[in-house]
């Protein structure tokens, strides 16, 4: 296999994130003393949170470790079967419902239908742009159209998204948002020109956003996923295995060898950082790009 062929095939994982089961989770009053003394009426509503590409892979993973820690959260795609799949998983903390929303992150006027939806049943805390996508092959040959639907998905998504989201939580002088963007937008790969130059564009709105609205209360922080344990890793070593006829676990070393660990990142090392970030990380903590890379990428 010519190293084109290789490099194209790495690149289609640059986006596997994660997946997770966090031991973190909100007090449950049947279990906890403490919690079961305090009134349901003077226990703080829960926060409210909405994910992008939340049918599968990090999208789940998030909603399902945010759901653990007592958010309300709700699913966004584009796909309501897959996403009531996913809701009937998370786990439930008393007094909290999920929800679903049907959600086209890269058309404007879906977007806003959307946001209006969940605008109507209550302030939404924080928002996890997580929705993307990634095609690769050299940019010589790289068409238009993929040029345009990588950017469309990656980057015009986020933007449409977190502008959506935005106003209430500037009246509301709090929120939290998490761009899910990935170790391409840190460094490059080679292979996916479209893909990494759209993360790097995630970056750059994220590092001005946060300065635009820190005196409103609002944090806004990136995640950058290095290679992770994802149906999307597992796809490209079956591409490899199909193309080259090396064997799995030889294919596999390919993506888990680019980190320092020598191992795929765990999905729950990257749910545990976006739990974090809309959570716990002090209001001081934004513009930041977090690696979970295992030192892939070192800032």
């Amino acid at each position: 296999m010519s190293p084109e062929t290789r490099n194209g095939d790495l690149s289609d994982a640059v986006e596997a994130i994660g997946a997770i089961e966090l031991p973190t989770r909100a007090a449950d009053p049947a279990t906890d003393p403490l919690a079961a003394a305090v009134p349901l009426a003077l226990r703080p509503a829960p926060r409210r949170v909405l994910v992008t590409g939340a049918t599968r892979g990090i999208g789940a993973a998030i909603a399902r470790a945010l759901a653990g820690a007592g958010w309300h959260v709700t699913l966004a795609g584009r796909t309501r079967a897959a996403l009531e799949q996913v809701r009937l998983t998370l786990p439930i903390a008393e007094g909290v419902t999920h929800d679903c929303v049907e959600l086209d992150v890269t058309d404007a006027a879906s977007v806003a239908l959307a946001f209006a939806a969940v605008h109507a049943k209550g302030p939404l805390h924080a928002l996890v742009n997580n929705a993307g996508a990634v095609e690769t092959g050299p940019l010589a040959r790289l068409a238009h159209d993929a040029w345009d639907r990588m950017l469309a998905v990656n980057l015009t998504g986020v933007f449409l998204c977190t502008q959506a989201a935005l106003p209430a939580m500037i009246a509301a002088r709090t929120g939290r948002i998490v761009n899910i963007a990935s170790t391409a937008g840190q460094k490059g790969y080679a292979y996916c020109t479209a893909y990494a130059a759209a993360k790097h564009g995630v970056l750059g709105l994220t590092r001005s956003l946060a300065l635009e609205v820190a005196a409103q209360g609002i944090a806004v922080n990136a995640v950058c996923p290095g290679y992770t344990d994802t149906d999307i890793v597992r796809d490209g070593v079956a591409r490899i295995v199909a193309a080259t006829g090396r064997e799995e676990a030889d294919a596999m070393a390919t993506f888990s060898k680019a980190s320092p660990l020598q191992r795929l990142v765990e999905p729950d090392e990257v749910a545990a950082t976006v739990l974090w970030l809309c959570g716990e990380a002090p209001a001081a903590f934004t513009g930041q790009a977090m690696s979970v890379s295992g030192g892939e990428v070192m800032n």
